[in-house]
């Protein structure tokens, strides 16, 4: 059985920094690209940050440059994102994403979300 399982998320005041944890099961990790989407109210899910499977090659949404850093253990199947300097506009549900595209065929598998709030 696939899951994915975000933590770490919660109510923390602009400035301040979280730190999420999806951990990943059922499925051969390493093998998967790995993603951060986000989903605020009222709009559309949007990629907030990407790593590679081989390679840990990163790729980062505008939003997050500079503020956010994705990494992953493929020992442990987790995948991570240390947000830093949090906004009120941060403010969304936190997606955790596997991809693996073989031929044709995409395989994909999403978590649950963690909510992230960032307000005083």
């Amino acid at each position: 059985q696939v899951q994915l399982v975000e933590s770490g998320g919660g109510l923390v005041q602009p400035g301040g920094s979280l730190r999420l944890s999806c951990a990943a099961s059922g499925f051969t990790f390493s093998s998967y690209a790995m993603s951060w989407y986000r989903q605020a109210p009222g709009k559309e899910r949007e990629l907030v940050a990407s790593i590679t499977s081989i390679g840990g090659a990163t790729n980062y949404a505008d939003s997050g440059e500079g503020r956010f850093a994705i990494s992953r253990d493929n020992a442990k199947n987790m995948v991570y994102l240390q947000m830093n300097s949090l906004k009120p506009e941060d403010t969304a549900v936190y997606y955790c994403n596997a991809v693996k595209q073989i031929l044709f065929v995409t395989y994909e598998y999403w978590g649950q979300g963690t909510q992230v709030t960032v307000s005083s």
